[in-house]
């Protein structure tokens, strides 16, 4: 398979969730993206991450959000290791970074610092606030975002202490809109030239706020959390007890509600003034939410899931190891084997964009400077890299 972005270089100075998660997408569509790393920090902080260690230099957590990419080493604080990256841009297409808002210039990872070494190339940067206001020394983590643009306020039981989501959702977004800004500045570039794109954590997250959000804004309305995961306002949409689980109903509209009561055997209650519409439903979901209850503690997650898949919108609710042990997963490509140089053999999953009906191919991400011979000193000619290494410059 031809992947779309063949061709282009990308230069990644990048840690942790968002920045890589982002990257990781653009190497799996076909773009060469090397990791720009300091060996004196250990490279990318998520090489030691996490609880399983895959080698010295790698972890379970690393190769998560690093597959098919390449790394060098350069300390971008040294004279040489400078030069070195100046020589690497003039064949890029992109530099990458996750960096605080106020390092990518004093690091000279900006637009203005680096046309004069490649007129077109595009610079794209992921921080916590941004780099032009007063928070962009701050550092910032996706859980903090979720707690300042209201995410806890939503999301959990009512009555309990506020809850963020189990996954870091903030830095994975932010990842995706990254790349998206990043390949759209490389679609305009042969009419619009170079130029520096951002995305910040924050802005992504209050930008996920959504129709909440404009309901407050234009209506005062406050969207607080509601009982069993439930949608705000369309009934029923929500959890549901089974005899040995619970199992997640979501009839959006008053077509599904129908095919509800007739694949459960209980049309009667489409006659009950109380559940004659989604209105009445909604104003009466905890009544609704007793009979139903009632109704699907009769049977198991699975009868139910069963009966009413393809008919209305339902899925079983499954913890980790059920979700990934799913035989669904496999059978759509979704769960890939791969050959990881220490660890062996090595399971993952799949990117979820298909081209020509076809899962994107790839591989582990590589060891820490594990292309410094083949892109320093194949590609540039540096011959003295062990000299270079012993003085910390790679």
């Amino acid at each position: 398979m031809m992947k779309p972005l063949a061709g282009i270089r990308v230069l990644a100075i990048e840690q942790f969730g968002a920045g890589p998660y982002g990257s990781m997408y653009l190497a799996e569509l076909g773009a060469e993206v090397i990791k720009i790393e300091n060996r004196a920090a250990g490279g990318d902080p998520a090489r030691q991450s996490g609880s399983m260690r895959l080698a010295e230099d790698d972890s379970a957590y690393f190769q998560a959000f690093n597959l098919a990419k390449k790394s060098v080493t350069l300390n971008l604080k040294s004279d040489e290791g400078r030069a070195l990256f100046h020589e690497l841009v003039k064949t890029s297409d992109v530099v990458w970074n996750n960096l605080r808002g106020s390092q990518p210039a004093k690091m000279g990872l900006t637009y203005n610092d680096l046309k004069g070494v490649k007129p077109d190339i595009i610079c794209t940067h992921i921080s916590a606030y941004g780099r032009d206001n007063d928070r962009a020394d701050w550092p910032g983590y996706d859980y903090l975002m979720q707690a300042e643009c209201g995410f806890l306020s939503v999301t959990g039981e009512p009555g309990t202490p506020p809850a963020r989501f189990g996954l870091s959702m903030i830095d994975f977004m932010t990842g995706v809109v990254a790349a998206l800004g990043c390949v759209s500045a490389l679609l305009a570039r042969a009419n619009q030239g170079g130029r520096d794109v951002d995305i910040s954590l924050f802005d992504v997250a209050l930008h996920q706020l959504t129709y909440p959000g404009t309901w407050y804004l234009n209506h005062g309305i406050e969207t607080g959390r509601v009982a069993r995961s439930a949608h705000p306002y369309n009934t029923p949409v929500q959890l549901y007890k089974t005899r040995d689980g619970w199992i997640f109903i979501m009839c959006m509209t008053d077509k599904f509600w129908q095919l509800l009561l007739e694949r459960t055997g209980h049309t009667e209650l489409g006659d009950d003034a109380r559940f004659s519409s989604m209105a009445a439903r909604a104003e009466n979901r905890d009544a609704l939410t007793e009979v139903l209850d009632e109704i699907f503690q009769g049977e198991g997650t699975d009868h139910w899931f069963a009966l009413l898949q393809t008919y209305i919108p339902v899925a079983p609710v499954y913890d980790l190891p059920s979700a990934l042990d799913n035989p669904f997963v496999t059978s759509i490509g979704m769960m890939q084997t791969l050959e990881h140089r220490e660890f062996g053999t090595y399971r993952g999953l799949s990117n979820p964009i298909k081209v020509d009906n076809q899962r994107l191919d790839t591989h582990c991400g590589a060891g820490l400077g594990a292309d410094n011979a083949a892109i320093l000193g194949g590609e540039l000619g540096v011959e003295n890299l062990e000299d270079l290494a012993a003085r910390g410059v790679v």
